[in-house]
C-alpha cells in the first residue's frame, strides 16, 4: 500500500509543477514594457508553405531594453515575417530596412500597468485554483485508499505531505506574481 501512497504524492507533485510551468508561460506573454525575444514565441511564419516557428527562420534578439531585432536567415523571408507579426495581433509595429526587422516596444501607461498587474494576479489565482484541485484530487484518492485498507495514520501522514507540497507551490506562485508585478511597475 505504501507504494500506492507514494504514487498519489508523485502525481500531486506533477500536477502542481505543471500548474507552475503554465503560470511561467502565461507570465512571459504579459509584457512589462521591456523587449524580450520570448514575446514572439507564439509567432509562426509561412516558410515555403509550412507553418514554422519564427525562431527557426530567423535570429531573434534584443539590441536594447526597448527593441527586438529579427534577422531572417533568408532575405526573402522579411515580408512573410512582417506579415506574421502583424497577424499575431500582439500590438507590435514591425519596421524593416531590407536587412532586419526591428520592433520597438512602447512605454506602458499607468493605466496599462495597472491592467497588466490585474492580469498577472488573475493568472496567479488561476494557478492557485489548479493547485487546490490537485490537492483535492489527491486527498480524495487517499480517502478511497483508506476505505480499501490503508491505515488512518498513513492516510493522515500522506495528507500532511500533500498540504506541505501545496504550501511550497503556493509560495512559488506568490513569488512569481510579486516579481512580475514589480517588473511591470518599474519604469
Amino acid at each position: 500500500m505504501n507504494e500506492e501512497v507514494e504514487l498519489v504524492l508523485e502525481v500531486a507533485d506533477e500536477k502542481m509543477q505543471h500548474a507552475i510551468d503554465h503560470l511561467e508561460k502565461a507570465l512571459i506573454k504579459i509584457r512589462a514594457g521591456k523587449a524580450n525575444p520570448s514575446m514572439l514565441n507564439s509567432i509562426y511564419v509561412d516558410y515555403y508553405g509550412t507553418n514554422t516557428p519564427l525562431n527557426q527562420v530567423a535570429n531573434v534578439g534584443t539590441s536594447d531594453a526597448r527593441t527586438i531585432v529579427i534577422q531572417p536567415w533568408e532575405k526573402q523571408m522579411i515580408g512573410p515575417i512582417e506579415k506574421a507579426i502583424m497577424a499575431a495581433n500582439l500590438g507590435f509595429n514591425p519596421d524593416n530596412n531590407g536587412e532586419v526587422i526591428r520592433i520597438n516596444i512602447p512605454m506602458l501607461t499607468e493605466d496599462r500597468r495597472a491592467s497588466l498587474v490585474k492580469q498577472v494576479k488573475a493568472e496567479g489565482e488561476d494557478t492557485k485554483i489548479s493547485l487546490r484541485t490537485a490537492r483535492r484530487d489527491s486527498i480524495e484518492e487517499l480517502k478511497k485508499m483508506q476505505k480499501d485498507g490503508l491505515s488512518e495514520d498513513m492516510e493522515k501522514t500522506a495528507e500532511d505531505k500533500v498540504q506541505k507540497l501545496i504550501d511550497k507551490y503556493y509560495e512559488k506562485v506568490e513569488l512569481m506574481v510579486a516579481v512580475k508585478e514589480k517588473d511591470i511597475m518599474t519604469i
